[in-house]
């Protein structure tokens, strides 16, 4: 798995991923792909295998009450993963790291994430995780 780190979050979680063990990971301006639109930057994603890192949850994934029904994921039928972090307007560096952290743990028991989405979401002093496949697997 490789992680590839939006740009609206720091390079440093880029070098966290490094030290555990996905050395493969860059960051969207490491590419010089900074300033890219979401569409355009979805094809490089898809195309290279990369497992998204964003904050920009609801441009990926849609809706919280309806992933895959819009956003850039939307119709997508394989991806290698996508990190949905949370946390509040202006999310500082230490919680970038702590919500990336928290991820990266809970992959630690199920490191498989194709159509996965997993997202931390920090709450009232409270984090959250949610994991779901998108595509919904149809029952």
């Amino acid at each position: 798995m490789k992680f590839l780190i939006d740009e609206c979050l720091s390079p440093r979680l880029t070098k966290l991923a490094h030290a555990e063990g996905y050395g493969e990971s860059s960051h969207v301006v490491w590419l010089n792909r900074a300033g890219l639109k979401d569409w355009e930057l979805k094809t490089i994603i898809l195309e290279w295998d990369w497992t998204f890192v964003t904050k920009n949850s609801e441009d990926f994934r849609g809706s919280p009450e309806r992933p895959g029904a819009k956003g850039q994921y939307a119709g997508v039928d394989l991806h290698a993963g996508l990190f949905c972090l949370n946390g509040p307007p202006g999310m500082d560096l230490d919680m970038q790291i702590e919500l990336f952290e928290q991820a990266l743990e809970e992959l630690k028991p199920e490191p498989d994430l194709v159509n996965q989405v997993l997202e931390i979401t920090m709450g009232d002093a409270e984090l959250y995780i949610r994991r779901y496949h998108l595509p919904p697997i149809e029952k």
